[in-house]
């Protein structure tokens, strides 16, 4: 199972467009995004993807309301943090790094994904993976960039768009 993760699009049409292209040539099956929507017009561009969505929202993310109402035309957001098993591979998802070590450190998990600072990240803590896709909306860095990870065996590949 291939597996998009985006963070930190930031209203950044223009690179929404290029990682939903990216991850549609690449024929994911489902992506997760890590918070930082920031407004709910993205979903013009989420719409996109012939797959579900699932996210969680980030600390810039003001307008909960809207965002949820209109995420859930391709799928679903809710509050941090977000805790999923595919393949037989446990998930934990947050926007800020601050649970991350105490969810890789617990042994629950085998893959933990967060965003926030706007830097990509591929780490292992035991058995467990940490990513961080970096920033779609290329604001902070200057590198637009999201992932895909192929389950069930965690490999990762993070895209420059």
């Amino acid at each position: 199972m291939r597996i998009g993760v985006l963070s930190d699009t930031h209203d950044h049409l223009g690179n929404i467009r290029r990682a939903v292209d990216a991850l549609n040539d690449l024929q994911v099956e489902l992506v997760l995004h890590a918070g930082d929507y920031v407004a709910p017009f993205v979903v013009n561009e989420l719409s996109r993807l012939p797959c579900r969505l699932l996210g969680i929202f980030g600390n810039n993310d003001g307008e909960r309301l809207g965002l949820a109402k209109r995420l859930s035309e391709i799928g679903q957001v809710q509050a941090q943090p977000l805790f999923l098993e595919l393949h037989g591979c446990r998930i934990a998802m947050a926007h800020e790094p601050e649970p991350v070590e105490a969810f890789a450190r617990s042994g629950l998990y085998d893959l933990v994904i967060y965003g926030h600072t706007h830097q990509s990240e591929l780490r292992t803590v035991g058995e467990c993976l940490v990513l961080n896709p970096g920033e779609v909306c290329g604001w902070l860095t200057g590198d637009s960039t999201c992932a895909v990870i192929t389950l069930p065996d965690k490999q990762v590949e993070i895209l420059r768009l």
